[in-house]
């Protein structure tokens, strides 16, 4: 019985041999052999790069490429009894033939040739049609073996996504913890200062009992340490489980032989849901805080020296102090600003969150944009070239404490952004820094900017680095939940203009108008002017402008946008306040 999928076969006079072959893991197995084997290279080549190795000789373990193998090592002298071998990685000879002249589609092994075209459910196999004749299945769940690979790679791609995202959730954890590893480090070290002043002040009787405090301080801080690196080291082993299982699946998912997929996809399955659920609630939260309970009472009586300790949490619970922001570490990027701040060292009182405010940037009335426990928080969407200031306060179950100083953050002056890797369709296709776009498909797909702008004027262009067979690509903004799958515009959530090697169109809610002469080529810029203060979107091409204003009355947050099949490469090329 198998330990993954729970069949039970029972064996014939081959043993072990006579279960079916892992086709799949076959084909895995024989791309990784010829990687390796397109690496190897021979080790006595003059040319650059070398010639690739074609043996190898057991006896002086060096490669050989054909034309070195003849001049360096001939079959003859004292090399006649050197045994010559295939470089490794080499796959055997009827391997890569098998590999060059395509694969044969899997035969039924009960009725060789018949090929498989059908899928039992409840035998959960493939079989042919001849198995069907037979009757061996007649009152069997029989379903078309294309849908059922299809319907099983939908499956194990849904539940790898649930493993991807507990992956990204660990990884943004493990950085959680080594800011954790800081914040205690600092704190310790505050602690350590602060308990130094106390003792240095006392008269030389406190020496002593000053060691023995600073020994509890940092064996508290050694004890944080070690449950922290204990956290890191157990979620790293999971992620890195994680990781690899989902390597594995996604080289599963590139295959094409459905009976070879499936012979594995049920255990898959169930080994990736396994994978999800090891992730419980609770696992990606610190086991301690970064706060120090350690409070240093120095009234005492001189009599009461030897009697010193750290008294926690004996003060009368009060709303909690004045928060300290961490100026060094807040900063502005575009239209977010990200702002940091701690509590003072030895606050007596608990903190059970923080209220971080914003006014609207043009010196109104202040707003909260964050309630919770972080010290750290980034707030994006803001307004271009505008004026914040922000302010936090801390709480607890005695209530609101007082705010912090004002800090002022100025956003950028004009919008420099890329395309979105984490919201564009998955056939979108970024490279150089995620600043030219192409697809993988024949249908139109959506890509976003990382920019969002809701006021102001903006203005940026695109290259069309590559046009083939006169596709129509789209350009213009979008909402953030706008449909990837179709042309930009087609939806309510897009405002577009859609252009081909001839005339464009402006389109929204699938609505064309506007049909205009002058279409794009390779080479061909486009530019795309958004005038929030007029409410107006336009377009240009080449420098012209093309056609009347497209859009009029627009108001929201919106995106830049573009639309575009595999037949089309475009870069981002231009960034600017108003039209050059």
């Amino acid at each position: 019985t198998c330990p993954q999928c729970h069949r039970s076969a029972s064996l014939d006079q081959r043993g072990l041999r006579g279960f079916p072959r892992n086709r799949l893991l076959e084909t895995i197995v024989q791309r990784y052999r010829q990687g390796r084997a397109a690496a190897a290279k021979c080790q006595l080549c003059d040319r650059s790069p070398p010639e690739p190795a074609a043996v190898l000789c057991e006896q002086c373990q060096v490669l050989y490429c054909a034309s070195c193998q003849r001049r360096c090592h001939p079959a003859r002298g004292p090399f006649a009894k050197h045994r010559l071998l295939p470089p490794p990685g080499a796959p055997p000879d009827n391997e890569g033939t098998a590999a060059t002249g395509g694969r044969r589609a899997p035969a039924c092994a009960e009725h060789d040739p018949e090929s498989y075209s059908m899928y039992c459910g409840t035998c959960r196999g493939p079989v042919c049609g001849r198995c069907l004749e037979e009757g061996g299945h007649g009152q069997h769940d029989i379903k078309a073996l294309g849908a059922v690979w299809k319907q099983h790679k939908t499956q194990l791609s849904q539940a790898l996504n649930g493993v991807s995202d507990k992956a990204k959730e660990a990884k943004e954890f493990l950085v959680q913890l080594k800011n954790l590893l800081q914040q205690i480090q600092e704190n310790g070290l505050d602690y350590e200062a602060c308990l130094v002043a106390q003792c240095d002040a006392l008269v030389d009787a406190l020496t002593r009992q000053k060691a023995k405090l600073l020994t509890k301080v940092t064996k508290e801080r050694e004890h944080k340490l070690k449950v922290v690196w204990d956290q890191i080291n157990h979620c790293t082993l999971k992620l890195r489980q994680s990781t690899g299982l989902m390597e594995y699946c996604l080289e599963v998912i590139k295959e094409n032989d459905p009976s070879g997929f499936l012979q594995i996809s049920d255990a898959l399955i169930k080994r990736v849901q396994v994978s999800q659920e090891q992730w419980v609630k609770g696992a990606l939260e610190p086991k301690v805080s970064a706060e120090f309970d350690l409070t240093l009472d120095s009234e005492p009586l001189l009599q009461s020296i030897h009697q010193l300790d750290f008294i926690q949490m004996k003060f009368p619970v009060t709303v909690p102090p004045v928060p300290l922001l961490q100026l060094e570490k807040c900063c502005t990027r575009n239209n977010s600003v990200t702002l940091a701040w701690r509590m003072p060292p030895l606050s007596h009182n608990p903190v059970e969150g923080y209220i971080l405010e914003l006014d609207d940037g043009d010196g109104g009335q202040f707003r909260e944009v964050y309630v919770g426990k972080e010290t750290l928080c980034t707030i994006d969407g803001l307004h271009f070239n505008s004026t914040y200031n922000a302010r936090v306060k801390a709480f607890n179950s005695s209530g609101v404490g007082p705010y912090s100083k004002t800090v002022i953050l100025q956003t950028s002056d004009v919008a420099w952004f890329t395309f979105d890797p984490s919201s564009a369709h998955r056939d979108i296709v970024l490279s150089n820094d995620n600043q030219t776009a192409t697809c993988n498909s024949y249908d139109d797909r959506v890509v976003l900017g990382t920019a969002a702008f809701s006021k102001g004027v903006h203005y940026w262009e695109l290259h069309v680095d590559r046009y083939d067979n006169h596709p129509d690509p789209a350009f213009g903004i979008a909402r953030i939940n706008v449909v990837k799958d179709m042309m930009l515009g087609k939806d309510d959530k897009a405002w577009a203009m859609y252009v081909d090697n001839n005339r464009s169109w402006f389109m929204h809610c699938n609505s064309h108008t506007n049909r205009t002469e002058g279409g794009v080529s390779k080479g061909s810029t486009i530019g795309v002017l958004l005038d929030l203060n007029k409410h107006n979107l336009t377009f240009y091409i080449n420098g012209q402008q093309q056609g009347p204003p497209a859009f009029e009355n627009i108001e929201g947050v919106f995106m830049p946008a573009l639309s575009l099949n595999r037949n089309v490469q475009a870069s981002l090329l231009h960034f600017s306040p108003t039209f050059p």
